[in-house]
């Protein structure tokens, strides 16, 4: 179930974070979409030399392929709120919105 007020595009990359954090089984999924409209999906990385959100990975993957800022970005977990740490970092990239988003879809809140 996803929030029926959102535009298609930002729907879809709610999409997306959902169905990265389903595939790998992980707490966190996260999408996120740069100025061209180019998407990047990632989940949480939970190594024992290595630690990183979704978000960190979505937007690293982002700025390593070139981007220059976001349109928006999409995160999906259980948690209450997103970190300050996965704020700090789309905002590295510009002033996009983040969807934070429950497991079925619906959004919980939106950031920026």
């Amino acid at each position: 179930m996803t929030d029926t007020n959102l535009d298609p595009e930002d729907s879809k990359i709610i999409t997306l974070a959902r169905a990265a954090r389903a595939r790998n089984g992980t707490v966190q999924g996260a999408a996120v979409r740069d100025e061209t409209g180019r998407t990047y999906t990632a989940t949480n990385v939970d190594l024992p030399s290595l630690r990183l959100s979704a978000v960190q990975v979505a937007v690293a993957m982002a700025a390593s392929s070139g981007a220059v800022s976001l349109e928006a970005a999409a995160l999906v977990s259980d948690e209450e709120e997103p970190e300050d740490e996965d704020m700090a970092v789309i905002q590295d990239l510009g002033d996009a919105i983040l969807f934070f988003a429950a497991p079925d879809g619906s959004v919980k809140g939106r950031y920026r």
